[in-house]
C-alpha cells in the first residue's frame, strides 16, 4: 500500500491503540498517538488534512467532525453519527478493512466553500475579462489537487499573483506561502537557499539554517524563474520533486518535503531544452498542470479594474488620492503594454507624484499612452509623435480648432487680406525637385519659434508655452528634447 499521510490515533483503549500502532509501522505509515488533549490541539494546527482514527475519546465524535471538518475520521467504534468527513467505521482491527479505509481517506477532499473562494479569488486577481475567467476556473479546479502547477507568461503578468491565488484555495491555505526567485539567487548559494545547511558545511555557515523548503513545510513553495535555475541544480531539484526527501547542505538526515510546488518562468522552456539549458524530464515533472498567464494587451477591458485597484494599493505610499479621466482611461486602453500589469503600476506611481490629488487627464499621460485619432491608436514611435506635436504647434494656436484633413491643414489661401503679411512667415517653402528633409525643417522650425518665445517672455517657461499655445509640461519635454534652456 501506498499511504502518504499521516494517521492521527485518537483512543483511551490502550490495547486497541498499540495493535493500530503496531500494524500502521508495518505497513510504514506516518502516525502520531498520545493523550487527547495534546492531539486536539496539534490537530487545530494542522494545515493539511490528516486521517484520525478515534475511538473512545473524551469528547463526543459528532463534536470532533463538527470542529475539524478538513480532516478525516474513521471511527474504531460503532456510532450513529453522520457527516462528510467520516468516513466509515474499522469494527475489525484487519489489514484489509484498513488498507481500505485509508485509501479512501487519502482520496477524500474537504468539500470547498464555493462562495468564500470565488470571493478570495476575486481580491487576488483582478479582472473580468474572458482571459482571466478561464485563468480564474483553472485555479478552481488545480487549488485542493495536489499537483505542480507551472506559470507561464511574459514578465510582469502576475504570476506570483496566481500563484498566490491557488495557495489561497488550497488544503495548505493556512500553511506559509514562501516565494524564491532562482534566478536572482548566486548558483553557489541556491542549494543552501533551498534545501537549508548544517553547521560548518562551508565558511560562514555558523549555525544551522533551515531552507525554503522546509520553511514552506505544510503550505506551498513558489519557484519563480524556474528557467533561470542552473542545470546542477535542476538535477537536485528533480530528485526532491520525485523522491519528496531531501538532505541539508552538509547533512546526511533525510527530510521529507511536506509542500507543495508552484514553479513560473517567462522563458520557452522546450526551446530551452531543445538547446539543452533546460532538463526535460524535470519539465515534465513540473509541467503537471501549466497556466498561462495573460499580457495586458489581451485584456485591456480590465484595465478601469486595475487602476482602481492600483490607486487603492499607492494611495498610502504617496498619502493622496488619484484618479482617471475616461478620455485618459480610454487612451490607456489602446497602448499596447509591453511591461503588462507592472507597467500599469509604474504609470500609476508616476502620476501620484506629477498629478497629486487631480483627476488625469488625456494631456497629463506621458506622450506614448496619449491616443486620439484612429491613426494614433496605432503604435507609434517618440519620433512620429514628437512631429505631430511640432506640425500642431506651428500651424495651430489655442483658439483655432483642430484641422479636419491635410488639405486643410495646409490651406493658407483661406487668409484674409489683412492677415496674409502677418501669416506670411509661416508659408510653406515651394518643393525643390530635389526635395526636402520634412523632419529636419520641421525641427529647426519648432527650436527657432520655442527660442523666439522664451526670449520674448524672458525666460518664463509658463508665459512662453502660452504664446506658443500649448501646455507647460509640453514645451518643457520639447525643451529637454532639442536642449534648449532658459
Amino acid at each position: 500500500m501506498s499511504f502518504n499521510g499521516c494517521v492521527l490515533i485518537m483512543d483511551h483503549n490502550q490495547e486497541r491503540r498499540a495493535k493500530l500502532e503496531a500494524i500502521l509501522s508495518f505497513m510504514q505509515v506516518e502516525w502520531r498517538s498520545g493523550s487527547r488533549a495534546e492531539d486536539q490541539a496539534w490537530l487545530q494546527n494542522q494545515p493539511h488534512n490528516l486521517t484520525v482514527l478515534a475511538g473512545d475519546t473524551d469528547v463526543p465524535l459528532s463534536a470532533l467532525l463538527n470542529t475539524f471538518p478538513h480532516h478525516a475520521f474513521i471511527s474504531l467504534i460503532e456510532t450513529s453519527c453522520q457527516a462528510g468527513n467520516l468516513l466509515g467505521t474499522l469494527a475489525r482491527l484487519t489489514y484489509d478493512e484498513l488498507t481500505a479505509l485509508l485509501l479512501q481517506a487519502q482520496n477524500w477532499q474537504p468539500v470547498a466553500e464555493p462562495e468564500d473562494h470565488d470571493c478570495r479569488l476575486h481580491e487576488l486577481l483582478i479582472g473580468d475579462s474572458v482571459a482571466m475567467q478561464e485563468v480564474k476556473n483553472l485555479i478552481r479546479q488545480v487549488a485542493s489537487k495536489p499537483a505542480n502547477v507551472l506559470l507561464l507568461g511574459e514578465s510582469g503578468t502576475g504570476k506570483e499573483v496566481i500563484a498566490r491565488g491557488i495557495h489561497e484555495l488550497s488544503l495548505q491555505a493556512k500553511g506559509p506561502f514562501v516565494p524564491i526567485n532562482c534566478g536572482a539567487i548566486p548558483a553557489e548559494l541556491l542549494e543552501s537557499e533551498l534545501f537549508g545547511h548544517e553547521k560548518g558545511a562551508f565558511t560562514g555557515a555558523i549555525s544551522t539554517r533551515k531552507g525554503r523548503f522546509e520553511l514552506a513545510e505544510g503550505g506551498t513553495l513558489f519557484l519563480d524563474e524556474i528557467g533561470d535555475m542552473p542545470l546542477p541544480m535542476q538535477v537536485k531539484l528533480l530528485r526532491v520533486l520525485q523522491e519528496r526527501t531531501f538532505e541539508r547542505v552538509g547533512g546526511t538526515r533525510p527530510v521529507v518535503a511536506k509542500v507543495r510546488v508552484i514553479a513560473a518562468t517567462h522563458r520557452d522552456l522546450e526551446q530551452m531544452i531543445y538547446e539543452q539549458r533546460f532538463r526535460e524530464d524535470l519539465y515534465y515533472r513540473l509541467n503537471v498542470f501549466p497556466i498561462e498567464a495573460p499580457a495586458l494587451r489581451q485584456r485591456q477591458g480590465d484595465i478601469p479594474l486595475l487602476l482602481n485597484e492600483l490607486i487603492a494599493r499607492h494611495r498610502l505610499t504617496h498619502n493622496a488620492e488619484l484618479a482617471f479621466s475616461p478620455e485618459a482611461i480610454a487612451s490607456l486602453q489602446q497602448w499596447h503594454w509591453p511591461g503588462n500589469v507592472r507597467e500599469l503600476s509604474n504609470l500609476v506611481e508616476r502620476m501620484f507624484i506629477l498629478c497629486p490629488n487631480q483627476c488625469v487627464q488625456l494631456a497629463d499621460l506621458p506622450v506614448k499612452y496619449r491616443a486620439l485619432t484612429d491613426e494614433q491608436l496605432q503604435v507609434h514611435s517618440l519620433n512620429e509623435l514628437d512631429e505631430r506635436d511640432a506640425l500642431s504647434a506651428m500651424f495651430m494656436t489655442a483658439e483655432e480648432p483642430e484641422a479636419e484633413s491635410e488639405a486643410d491643414f495646409f490651406d493658407f489661401q483661406t487668409l484674409d487680406d489683412a492677415d496674409e503679411e502677418e501669416e506670411a512667415e509661416f508659408m510653406a517653402p515651394v518643393l525643390s525637385a530635389e526635395g526636402v528633409n520634412l523632419k529636419e525643417m520641421l525641427a529647426s522650425i519648432e527650436m527657432d519659434m520655442i527660442a523666439q518665445s522664451l526670449e520674448a517672455n524672458e525666460g518664463i517657461v509658463a508665459r512662453a508655452a502660452e504664446h506658443l499655445g500649448m501646455r507647460r509640461t509640453t514645451l518643457v519635454e520639447k525643451m529637454k528634447k532639442y536642449g534648449i534652456t532658459k
